[in-house]
């Protein structure tokens, strides 16, 4: 069964048993795809498919209003980023799981299927996504990502190791129950890191995050906002993606790390990120990768710094592995030198 019929009303006592939630901005070029990837799955059970629309430039909003009326359209009046938008979606979701969609992912038809399957046959709540492959050229990604010690993250390409660190934001299968326990995403990350808090922080409450072994989603990877992806010999990345994740990954580790490891990772993960700016900009000849991204990202940390002592209280009192555990699925090598030796040093463009 795909998306409930209309003789098929689905309330609040008669729940969809998935919530696919789909951001969306000036997505009008990919949005069909995505909808009708999701609209056509073959999975045996009601789900209901919501869109935010993100206050987009491109009628997008209207073109899904006027093609795909039996969807639930939220429309925002100005935009708020991609942590508000999901959750605004979330709270509107009847499902007892949610599927969080790129609007620049298409699902492999028996996507929710796999995805519904795996997350019945483990015994606690377990966050999941699919294999990804690039939709250009229909290569492997990864099965979900491990993480180095200073949070970058590592693809998994070991179809043996299903359970993982963290999973890309643009295919996340969430219990709603576990969603709404740790509160969703944190609206001040705007956008970026969203999804390694989420899954760092169910890791920490016991959680498993995973990959399915079969099906997949394909994904253009850096259409919504640009980079984050290799091009040609080259990785390339742009100003606002490498200043967000580079904030945002300083977040979470300052909220999620057990202490001590904490007070040892932080002020090196600090000093590492400080000179790798440095070495950036004086070999570029641009001041603009210290000031626009680096310094913005420290400054970032130093402005948020009674959220994040706030959040760190909060989710630690709640934490129920040990300290070492939460560290098991890591990688020990920085993942960053890897991509320097294999790629050279990234190419930083403006924002498109």
């Amino acid at each position: 069964m795909a998306v409930a019929e209309e003789s098929e009303k689905l309330t609040p006592e008669r729940p969809p048993v998935c919530s696919v939630c789909i951001a969306n901005y000036n997505g009008r070029d990919v949005i069909d795809a995505c909808i009708n990837s999701v609209i056509n799955q073959d999975c045996g059970y009601p789900f209901e498919i919501i869109i935010h629309d993100d206050a987009s430039t491109d009628e997008s909003a209207d073109y899904i209003a006027a093609h795909y009326p039996q969807l639930k359209l939220i429309r925002s009046d100005r935009n708020v980023g991609y942590c508000i938008s999901n959750n605004r979606m979330a709270a509107q979701a009847w499902g007892r799981y949610l599927l969080l969609l790129n609007n620049d992912a298409t699902l492999y038809p028996d996507a929710l299927r796999a995805l519904h399957t795996k997350a019945t046959r483990e015994s606690g709540p377990v966050i999941l996504t699919l294999p990804q492959y690039n939709a250009e050229t229909g290569t492997l990604v990864d099965r979900g990502l491990r993480l180095d010690p200073f949070l970058n993250p590592v693809p998994n390409l070991d179809p043996t190791r299903t359970e993982v660190s963290s999973v890309h934001g643009a295919c996340l299968w969430v219990p709603s129950g576990l969603w709404h326990e740790i509160g969703g995403f944190p609206e001040w990350f705007h956008m970026l890191a969203e999804d390694l808090y989420l899954c760092c922080e169910a890791r920490l409450r016991g959680a498993k995050v995973m990959v399915t072994p079969r099906s997949g989603y394909r994904h253009r990877i850096g259409y919504s906002i640009g980079g984050g992806k290799v091009q040609g010999t080259h990785l390339a990345t742009t100003f606002r993606r490498r200043a967000l994740s580079e904030r945002n990954k300083t977040f979470v580790m300052t909220i999620c790390y057990p202490s001590p490891i904490l007070w040892l990772m932080l002020p090196l993960h600090m000093l590492l990120l400080l000179t790798e700016g440095l070495l950036l900009s004086a070999i570029r000849l641009d001041s603009r990768i210290l000031s626009g991204i680096y310094i913005f990202a420290l400054r970032g940390v130093f402005a948020h710094r009674r959220q994040l002592r706030e959040h760190r209280r909060a989710v630690q009192r709640r934490r129920t592995i040990t300290r070492l555990a939460f560290f098991e699925t890591f990688n020990p090598l920085p993942h960053k030198l890897i991509m320097l030796w294999r790629y050279g040093l990234p190419r930083i463009r403006e924002s498109p």
